[in-house]
C-alpha cells in the first residue's frame, strides 16, 4: 500500500502555492509584511490627499484614512512608489482645469471627495483570480488620466494599469516619465517633419517638457533656441550652463526674446535665415509667445501646450497672411487618452533611452510620505508648488507606508 504524504497545514499549504506561482520572487512574501499593515482579515490600510471642494491646496486638502479589501476578480492592489506633483493637478484641486476627478464616498469620506494626481509609478501588492498581465512585486503605470495618485495604497482594475520593466530604472524615473517627456517627444514628432540641422525655438525651457525637449532635440539632430525667465548673476549662468550641457544650442532669456534685435539673433545663428526655425513650443502665452513667433520662418508652426502666464496670444496678421504661420494646440491628456498604444509606445522608447544614460531626468524636490507623515506637511509641500523659482519639480516619495 503506497504511504499517505503527512498533512499540511493550510498556511503552509498557502506559502508553497505562492512560491510555485511565483518562482521567481522569492521576496515576495517578506515585501508584502514588510511594506504594508494589512488588518486580521487582509484589509489593506491607506492613506489618500482628498479634497470635496474646489480651492486652494491649503484650504481644501485633507489627509483620509481607510481600509481596502483583498482584491478579486481583475483587480490590483497597489502600493504607490512615487507621484509627482504637476501644475495639471493643481489646477484640477482649484477648479480651472478642463476636467476634474469625479467626487464620490468610494474611500469613506464624509463627504464625496476627490484624489488628486495623474502621474505616478506603483509597485503590485497583490492580485484578484483573473488578472493575467502583472503579479506581485511589478511596477505599473497609469494607462489614462484621472487615476487619482497621491495616496499610499490604490485598488484598481487591471486594464487601468500598463506594466513597466523596472529593470535599471529608478521608481522616480518610472513615475515622471508619462507626462513632461511624452509631451515633448509628440510636440517635436507630431506637427513639423523636422530634418536634421534645423531649429526650434521653445519657452519653458527650465521645465520637465523644456528639458526633455532639449535632449531628445539633440539626440535627433535638431537645434534648439531655449527660453528661460531672467535670473540674475551666478542663479542665470549655472542655468544656461546646464541647459547647454543637455543639448540646447543657444540659451535665452524672456528679456532678450522681447528686444527688438533679437530677430537679427536668430538670423545670425541660422546662417543668415538659411537654416530655417519651423517649430516653436509654447507654455507660457502672451506677449512672450508672439515675440517667439516672429522668428519661426514661413510656414513654421507655433504649438500652444500651456499658458503659465494666463495672458491671451494677440497674433498678427502679418504672421497669418504673409508668413503663413499656424498655431495649433496640444494637450498630452487628450491625446494620450486617444491613443493608448502609441503612448505606450512612447513611454517604452523614453524609458529605454533612460536604461541606455541617454536621458537625464527632471532635477526633482522629494517630499517624503510616510505612514506617520503629518497631513500639514503634505499640504505645504502642495502649497508650495505655486510658488515662483524652484529648485525641482515636486515629488511624493513614499517610504514606510
Amino acid at each position: 500500500m503506497p504511504l499517505k504524504p503527512p498533512p499540511i497545514s493550510l498556511s503552509t499549504a498557502w506559502r508553497q502555492c505562492l512560491k510555485s506561482r511565483y518562482p521567481s520572487n522569492r521576496s515576495f512574501n517578506r515585501k508584502i509584511v514588510r511594506r504594508h499593515p494589512i488588518s486580521t482579515y487582509g484589509y489593506t490600510q491607506a492613506k489618500a490627499l482628498v479634497y470635496s471642494k474646489h480651492g486652494s491646496p491649503n484650504d481644501v486638502l485633507s489627509l483620509h484614512t481607510h481600509s481596502l479589501s483583498p482584491p478579486h476578480s481583475s483587480l490590483l492592489t497597489l502600493r504607490t512608489l512615487t507621484a509627482p506633483l504637476n501644475p495639471a493637478d493643481i489646477n484640477q484641486i482649484q477648479g480651472t482645469y478642463p476636467t476634474a476627478p469625479p467626487f464620490t464616498t468610494t474611500l469613506g469620506t464624509p463627504t464625496p471627495s476627490a484624489v488628486p494626481g495623474n502621474e505616478g509609478c506603483f509597485e503590485v501588492l497583490s492580485t484578484g483570480s483573473f488578472a493575467k498581465s502583472v503579479r506581485p512585486g511589478d511596477w505599473v503605470i497609469a494607462r489614462q488620466t484621472g487615476l487619482g495618485t497621491w495616496r499610499t495604497h490604490m485598488q484598481v482594475d487591471e486594464e487601468q494599469v500598463v506594466r513597466v520593466e523596472k529593470d535599471k530604472l529608478s521608481a522616480q524615473q518610472v513615475g515622471t516619465v508619462s507626462v513632461n517627456p511624452v509631451t515633448a517627444w509628440r510636440l517635436l514628432k507630431d506637427f513639423v517633419a523636422l530634418r536634421e540641422g534645423e531649429w526650434f525655438v521653445h519657452n519653458g525651457a527650465n521645465s520637465g517638457v523644456g528639458r526633455a525637449a532639449i535632449q531628445l532635440g539633440k539626440r535627433w539632430g535638431l537645434k534648439s533656441i531655449a527660453v528661460v525667465r531672467g535670473r540674475g548673476g551666478k542663479v542665470g549662468e549655472k542655468l544656461k550652463r546646464e541647459l547647454e550641457d543637455l543639448g540646447a544650442e543657444k540659451v535665452v532669456t524672456d528679456v532678450e526674446v522681447a528686444d527688438k534685435g533679437f530677430k537679427d539673433r536668430v538670423k545670425e545663428w541660422t546662417n543668415g535665415g538659411r537654416e530655417e526655425v519651423k517649430l516653436a513650443l509654447n507654455c507660457v502665452g502672451g506677449d512672450m509667445a508672439m515675440a517667439m513667433a516672429k522668428v519661426l520662418s514661413a510656414g513654421g508652426c507655433m504649438v500652444t501646450y500651456g499658458a503659465m502666464s494666463k495672458a491671451p496670444m494677440r497674433v498678427g496678421a502679418s504672421m497669418l497672411i504673409f508668413k503663413d504661420l499656424r498655431f495649433e494646440g496640444f494637450w498630452v491628456s487628450r491625446w494620450g487618452d486617444r491613443n493608448p498604444e502609441e503612448k505606450k509606445k512612447t513611454v517604452d522608447e523614453i524609458l529605454g533611452l533612460i536604461r541606455e544614460g541617454e536621458f537625464k531626468n527632471v532635477p526633482t524636490m522629494e517630499v517624503k510620505w510616510d505612514w506617520d507623515t503629518k497631513e500639514e506637511e503634505l499640504v505645504d509641500a502642495v502649497q508650495g508648488t505655486l510658488e515662483g523659482f524652484r529648485k525641482g519639480k515636486g515629488i511624493f516619495v513614499f517610504g514606510d507606508t
